[in-house]
């Protein structure tokens, strides 16, 4: 067995704590890759959290828009029912306008009025002389005003207009002046 020389064991010594300059070079490289590895990680989670607020914006935009859709089914469920009912009511008013209405008929009346009124629906009260109003009155004839000061006012009204909350269901049919 050869035996070592000691200044030999010092040099090797030395030589391991000093790198090759590929081995410096390999662990730059490594540190780069590394740091462009964070970066593009970082990035995706960035990416990853613009997503998630996105969908959840959109998710909470789309609850507000369900249950204001809800509301407003509830409070006009009975729309079709009660436009079909109007014109019974027309029917009723008109007979009650003439005096053809016996008691039991009136009681009838007032019973399916309130009923009505209960479910929300209201008449909206359109008088002669009133001014015509295109967002609540539907004029269905145009008549040469009997006085100056109806001109382009309601002479008469042949159907009273009714609302189911705050929405108009049914317009005011009226005849204006000329």
């Amino acid at each position: 067995m050869k035996e070592k020389d000691p200044e030999q064991d010092k040099q090797e010594q030395a030589g391991k704590g000093q790198e090759n300059p590929e081995q410096a070079e390999n662990k730059t490289n490594n540190k780069a890759e590394g740091n462009e590895k964070v970066a593009e990680l970082e990035k995706e989670l960035k990416e990853a959290k613009d997503k998630f607020l996105y969908l959840f914006s959109d998710f909470e935009n789309y609850k507000r828009n369900t249950a204001k859709e809800r509301m407003e089914l509830l409070s006009t469920a009975g729309r079709d029912i009660l436009s079909a009912l109007l014109p019974v009511l027309d029917d009723f008013d008109r007979a009650n306008k003439n005096g053809a209405v016996s008691e039991g008929v009136s009681l009838i009346h007032n019973k399916l009025t309130h009923i009505l009124q209960t479910k929300g629906l209201s008449m909206f009260e359109t008088l002669p002389g009133d001014a015509f109003d295109p967002d609540k009155h539907e004029a269905v004839a145009e008549i040469p005003a009997p006085s100056e000061e109806l001109k382009g006012k309601i002479v008469d009204i042949t159907e009273q207009g009714y609302t189911l909350g705050e929405r108009i269901i049914r317009f005011a049919k009226v005849v204006v002046g000329k």
